[in-house]
């Protein structure tokens, strides 16, 4: 029986995976010498793979020997930084890789590397269903700085969309206008993230920035008002009606963390926004934060209130609270809290008469010392509980007492 060989490769274009992790997947058809056409799918990082297999096979053809000689097609390598504008960019070299290679001699384009490699596999029959993304992973440099032997792909970055026009301030930094697609390299929380443009690189407010799938992000949906313990290291003036003046060195609780770097404090009753990068966490050591440069680190993001004429894709917008809604909740489990229970955890005098207030009256209370044990009450007589007791019980305790006397004569 002939041996079934590959005939044809057609790149059809590529599909977002969010399964195991976010990556990209590359859809091509392949046509087979029996005429049969399947549908395959795979990663640019495997294609590579294989492509060095293939070169080690036929040093000859692959120019190890001679340069000259090489006849199978280059590849370039892939990106650990992997994005949507990449994988859309290697669409045209993969598709003349795959053309190129099956118009290789038979030898090379019929190996069983070659069928092996566009052979379909279980996960190309049945596939995830492609869906859009409805939450935001950080890829952050941290995560993966050290770790590059245990890596088994490329990061992929989120794509994000500009809503206002922004002016750089220094040159780390860079300019976007309205409408401009972005690729996340790290989120900050202090409210700076450092994103990619084409081919330009700095640090942009998260307040200019939106997913492209849905307009809420991934932080905290309620706040804390239990709050965290945090102590400012710098002074900051109140510009706003919503936000807190502190001086160096108070310690406040935080109970809304928000992405764009401006979080909700609580100073006494009082409650306000603040700017997250003049904060230091009391108690617990805390990765530092990537520095901006001498200027733009000591400088508080803009808060996404103070965009104009932000222009949304989403018809719903980001949901908020007001600052009323924040001080009112917040006072209110501050009293629940003073009045429950107090910083040791026990229950407070003024708790336990509020509790006690809610307890139903006894029928007869004697006055007893401090120091004594209460008195146990005395068992009441049976005839007193046939008294008091149910037909029902009545009844039951009848047949009882009858089954007895008839066991014993």
């Amino acid at each position: 029986m002939e041996q079934i060989y590959v005939r044809h490769v057609e790149l059809l274009g590529y599909e977002k995976r969010l399964f195991p992790s976010q990556h990209f997947v590359y859809m091509l058809i392949v046509k087979w010498s029996d005429l049969s056409e399947k549908l395959i799918y795979r990663r640019y990082p495997e294609v590579h793979t294989f492509h060095k297999a293939l070169k080690e096979m036929f040093p000859i053809e692959s120019g190890a020997i001679e340069k000259r000689d090489r006849t199978i097609p280059t590849l370039p390598a892939p990106s650990w930084l992997d994005s949507q504008k990449a994988t859309e960019t290697r669409q045209s070299p993969l598709a003349e890789y795959c053309h190129s290679l099956i118009s290789q001699p038979p030898h090379i384009s019929r190996c069983r590397l070659v069928c092996s490699f566009f052979a379909v596999r279980p996960e190309d029959e049945n596939p995830p269903s492609p869906t859009r993304k409805n939450e935001t992973n950080v890829a952050s440099k941290d995560q993966f700085k050290g770790t590059i032997s245990v890596i088994t792909g490329p990061i992929v970055l989120d794509t994000y969309r500009v809503i206002g026009d922004f002016e750089k301030t220094s040159k780390h930094e860079i300019t976007l206008q309205t409408g401009d697609l972005v690729e996340i390299v790290e989120k900050s929380t202090n409210g700076w993230w450092f994103c990619q443009y084409d081919t330009n690189l700095g640090w942009v407010p998260a307040s200019y920035l939106e997913p492209l799938d849905t307009p809420e992000e991934p932080e905290e949906a309620e706040p804390n008002y239990a709050g965290e313990k945090y102590v400012t290291t710098i002074a900051y003036k109140a510009e706003q009606e919503d936000e807190l003046s502190l001086e160096v060195d108070e310690v406040v609780e935080v109970i809304h963390k928000l992405l764009d770097g401006w979080w909700e404090v609580r100073k006494g009753d009082e409650t306000g926004h603040f700017p997250s990068m003049f904060l230091k966490s009391v108690g617990r050591q805390e990765p530092a934060e990537p520095q901006l440069n001498n200027s733009s680190q000591r400088r508080p993001p803009p808060r996404r209130s103070t965009i104009r004429n932000p222009k949304s894709i989403h018809t719903k917008g980001r949901q908020s609270l007001s600052q009323d809604a924040y001080r009112r909740n917040s006072r209110r489990f501050l009293q629940t809290t003073r009045d429950g229970l107090t910083e040791g955890g026990r229950k407070s005098p003024l708790g336990e008469k509020m509790n006690q207030a809610n307890l139903p009256e006894k029928l007869e209370s004697t006055p007893k010392d401090e120091g004594q044990m209460p008195a146990i009450p005395t068992r009441p007589t049976a005839d007193l509980i046939m008294q008091r007791c149910t037909e029902h019980t009545r009844k039951k305790v009848s047949v009882r007492k009858s089954n007895e006397s008839a066991a014993n004569p």
